[in-house]
């Protein structure tokens, strides 16, 4: 029978696979936090921003929850909240792996209705990703019910094979998502994402079932339960690293941080996207005359007039209407066969401008507003047009 630190926790090897989980975090938290900071990312009320945010937290609960229900630190007493139906159980099921899964099937879900369907998806993320995670929670409430847990967190292979289960479910779940957008020309890794989430995904339900399995059977070989658990931190602390992405929710940002390492940054989604003189004023342009008595809206395709036009707006806390026209304008350079880069900046522009508590949230009619959010064609020419002539409006009393 295994005794000492193999029973109670606190080898050595414990206290390095902690080590490393908590720099895996630590990293986790470098790739999420750090280009929002370094880029000033504004924060919104959309996915694009509280899915990242989601993920974030349920890495940690798998990663803790793990540390807590395979006793790999030693306590002195017992505590109430060492509970293993807290750990075991609830937090490393729903809101631990359950929930990382979840988010990342609601990312494909996105992707699929956006670029394939090409319109926004029928249901909020808000209320789709509660949805996945269902079956984690009545899981969860079925093994709570009958208790089958061991004094130390274990449950027996007749558990172990049906939860194994449940995991490998949300993998194929995600696969179904991934191989309906495989044929996307996504320009912004999210495809080798998704591929990448389900391999390491796959990988960790292999190796925790193995070790799970392993821990049943051989309960009285010491260093064979130590390396499980080792095992099994370290696994964790690796899939929470690989498996998050922010591609498939803020593509220009995660853009931004992978061209940090060359001399150029896309500060816009038109540059991103390869949009013709996107963002940029030439020379020629510097020097082009500009003529005050022609209408606003010929004075507006002159960039050297727009760029000054749009610094004013700026200082007069109007400048949202000049942007929303630069990116429109841009959104117009893309041919109307390019679905894909239309699709890119059309969500660009509703999740900048038109959804509520948008970045530069417009003041459109809700009429407007919801035609453009309610779209059955993402890659439609006049996507924008009603938008825009009432933004013009606005435009001409800034003038």
């Amino acid at each position: 029978m295994a005794s000492g630190c193999a029973l109670h926790g606190g080898c050595p090897s414990d206290y390095v696979a902690v080590a490393i989980s908590v720099i895996c975090f630590f990293v986790l938290l470098s790739r999420s936090v750090l280009p929002c900071l370094i880029h000033k990312a504004p924060r919104t009320n959309s996915s694009s921003f509280w899915i990242p945010v989601i993920q974030v937290i349920s890495s940690f609960n798998l990663l803790f929850s793990i540390m807590m229900s395979v006793n790999l630190l030693r306590f002195r007493t017992k505590h109430w909240w060492r509970y293993c139906y807290l750990w075991a159980v609830w937090i490393e099921g729903p809101l631990g792996f359950g929930l990382l899964m979840s988010c990342r099937i609601t990312q494909a879900f996105q992707l699929y209705f956006i670029f394939v369907k090409k319109r926004l998806p029928p249901v909020k993320s808000y209320i789709f990703l509660p949805l996945v995670l269902l079956p984690w929670i009545f899981g969860a409430a079925i093994i709570h019910a009958t208790k089958p847990l061991n004094d130390k967190c274990h449950m027996g292979l007749q558990w172990t094979f049906p939860v194994a289960g449940l995991h490998a479910l949300y993998v194929l779940a995600l696969i179904a998502f991934t191989r309906a957008v495989r044929h996307v020309e996504f320009r912004f890794d999210e495809l080798r994402d998704l591929w990448k989430g389900i391999l390491v995904s796959a990988t960790s339900i292999v190796i925790w079932v193995t070790a799970f399995v392993l821990n049943e059977i051989h309960e009285e070989i010491s260093w064979l339960q130590v390396a499980s658990r080792f095992v099994l931190l370290v696994t964790g602390g690796i899939l929470v690293v690989v498996f998050f992405s922010i591609s498939s929710n803020q593509p220009l940002l995660s853009q931004i941080s992978l061209k940090k390492r060359q001399n150029f940054e896309f500060q816009r989604m038109g540059q991103a996207l390869g949009i013709p003189d996107s963002g940029l004023l030439f020379r020629k342009e510097e020097f082009r005359p500009v003529d005050p008595n022609e209408p606003l809206d010929k004075l507006l395709l002159n960039k050297r007039f727009r760029h000054s036009f749009m610094e004013f707006a700026d200082s007069c806390y109007a400048g949202e209407t000049l942007h929303f026209f630069e990116e429109v304008y841009e959104h117009g350079k893309i041919p109307e066969d390019d679905s894909i880069r239309r699709i890119y900046m059309a969500r660009h522009i509703m999740e900048k401008f038109i959804v509520a508590g948008a970045e530069m949230e417009l003041n459109l009619s809700h009429k407007t507003r919801q035609e453009i959010l309610t779209t059955q064609d993402l890659t439609h020419t006049d996507l924008f047009k009603n938008a825009l002539n009432e933004v013009m409006q606005l435009i001409k009393m800034v003038k």
